[in-house]
């Protein structure tokens, strides 16, 4: 035991710097938070689903809460129902046993829903591709509306694929009926 602790007194902590405090991000925050409100008119709702991944993503996923993102600061908050969602935010390859839970999850989700697949398990199988226990990635079971590559991808382009989906979703000046 006086061995770890001798090991622990001459590695001292080994965690990584804290990111740089900036006003650019206070801004962009701001920016952010006007811009998803003239959009939806409320704050996102997204309900995450680990469809078979090996938690990477969900770690990543996890740290837009820390207050370096603060992702509820920008009207972004996640749900335990789907059927209180407006996105789903999908994670890993989908296993066979996931598939079914997967499509009953989308099908739940009321309209309009939009799809974000994360990581490269999400887009495309990523390491573990199609197999006898993968169906593959997410587009292979339910529609994609946007996919964040990496592995896994950092909490900044989780959130850029939010953002980006959801500026998809944006009504266009044509889009009114008359």
């Amino acid at each position: 035991m006086w061995n770890i602790f001798k090991q622990i007194a001459r590695t001292g902590m080994s965690t990584e710097a804290p990111p740089q405090s900036s006003d650019a991000l206070r801004v962009e925050s701001e920016r952010i938070q006007r811009e998803l409100l003239e959009i939806l008119g409320q704050a996102l709702t997204i309900r995450q689903v680990d469809a078979g991944s090996c938690n990477g993503c969900e770690l990543e996923i996890h740290a837009l809460g820390n207050p370096y993102y603060n992702i509820e600061g920008l009207g972004i908050k996640f749900v335990a129902s789907p059927r209180h969602a407006d996105m789903l935010l999908v994670t890993g390859p989908v296993s066979r046993n996931m598939e079914q839970a997967l499509r009953r999850t989308y099908e739940a989700t009321p309209e309009p829903k939009l799809v974000v697949a994360v990581g490269d398990c999400g887009r495309d199988g990523g390491i573990f591709g199609e197999s006898y226990a993968s169906c593959g990635g997410v587009a292979n079971v339910i529609p994609v509306d946007l996919t964040v590559p990496g592995c896994p991808p950092p909490p900044i382009e989780i959130l850029r694929g939010i953002l980006t989906a959801v500026r998809r979703c944006r009504p266009g000046p044509t889009s009114s009926s008359t």
